[in-house]
């Protein structure tokens, strides 16, 4: 993994941060010497609430159609069902509004009985699913689940993909509670900026500053869906979509260093070496947050870059080291 991270990396994020403003230029002014940062990459490694009332409202009453519908009906009789109702309309145009509706509700199930899932089966799931939690880890951990009541204090921030073979609690066996996490498409981290990407620096500011978290984790994987869009789209200014193709472009340093080098290199190849790339793309974004800067440098908080290979089920793991040197100022 040190040949994987140290010669791809050193070269990615170059960056260097004044952090204190240099004096006009004054020819009887001794030389000074002021702080400056610098990073590089290592290779270290209760019950939910029940429906008060299970049926529409209406405002004003309003004629109440009932057809006979069960779960093991076929679709010969919801055809039926369907042509008692227009019967029904032809007989009564009064109840013109509710027939159509009740029509529109009939057909819809009908779809679903075509299809390869109803809406029963994806809802039966989900039941499942928060019985199962509930009984096994709920109501076996009540000391854990009382503690999360009173608050949250993760000491990680986790920045992971939301392709949904990456789930980080899952890979890394995180508990409730111990990783405030951010999903989005690519796993990127764009620079600090108060408008285009609010929504992450609103995610950053929250984590570092009042959670405290210790480590700020970005996590790249295989076979990323949203890596291979970027290596593949055009660089002409012209956008096939609505926001996927502007939002990956967060990673472009990382797909014109990887095709910088490529030299013949097959285009799934590329695609891997991008992965990591950009995920240090990330890490560099990160700096440019006066708030990670400022952990950084009072040693509060680490950044780290993780790769998960769910193909092989492999997981890597750096750092960046972010340090204060003397810098000589005339």
């Amino acid at each position: 993994m040190t040949q994987c991270t140290m010669s791809t990396i050193s070269g990615c994020i170059a960056t260097r941060f004044t952090l204190s403003t240099a004096h006009p230029k004054n020819t009887s002014r001794p030389a000074a010497l002021r702080p400056v940062a610098t990073a590089s990459l290592n290779s270290s490694p209760a019950s939910p609430p029940s429906l008060i009332r299970n049926e529409p409202v209406f405002a004003a009453p309003a004629p109440v159609i009932h057809p006979l519908l069960r779960e093991d009906m076929g679709k010969d009789s919801y055809e039926e069902a369907i042509a008692g109702l227009q019967k029904l309309l032809s007989e009564n145009r009064e109840l013109g509004p509710v027939v159509a509706a009740k029509i529109d509700e009939i057909t819809a199930e009908l779809q679903t009985i075509d299809g390869s899932a109803t809406s029963t089966e994806t809802l039966e799931t989900l039941k499942a699913g928060f019985v199962h939690f509930k009984k096994e880890k709920y109501e076996k951990n009540p000391g854990l689940y009382g503690e999360l009541a009173k608050g949250q204090s993760p000491k990680f921030m986790v920045f992971a993909c939301s392709d949904s073979r990456v789930c980080p609690s899952h890979v890394l066996d995180f508990q409730p509670g111990e990783a405030f996490v951010v999903r989005n498409v690519a796993n990127m981290v764009p620079a600090y900026d108060k408008t285009q990407y609010s929504g992450t620096g609103a995610a950053v500011e929250y984590a570092v500053l009042h959670l405290k978290v210790q480590e700020i984790v970005v996590i790249g994987h295989s076979a990323c869906g949203g890596i291979k869009g970027l290596m593949s789209f055009a660089c002409d200014g012209s956008s096939g979509t609505d926001f996927i193709e502007d939002w990956v472009k967060v990673g472009l340093p990382a797909k014109s260093k990887v095709v910088a080098g490529a030299n013949g290199t097959p285009f799934g190849d590329q695609c891997a070496l991008c992965e990591k790339e950009a995920v240090n793309v990330s890490l560099g974004n990160l700096l440019t947050y006066p708030f990670v800067r400022d952990g950084l440098v009072n040693k509060t908080l680490a950044l780290k870059g993780g790769y998960y290979d769910f193909v092989n089920g492999t997981f890597e793991l750096w750092g960046l080291d972010f340090g204060l040197s003397p810098s000589l100022s005339v």
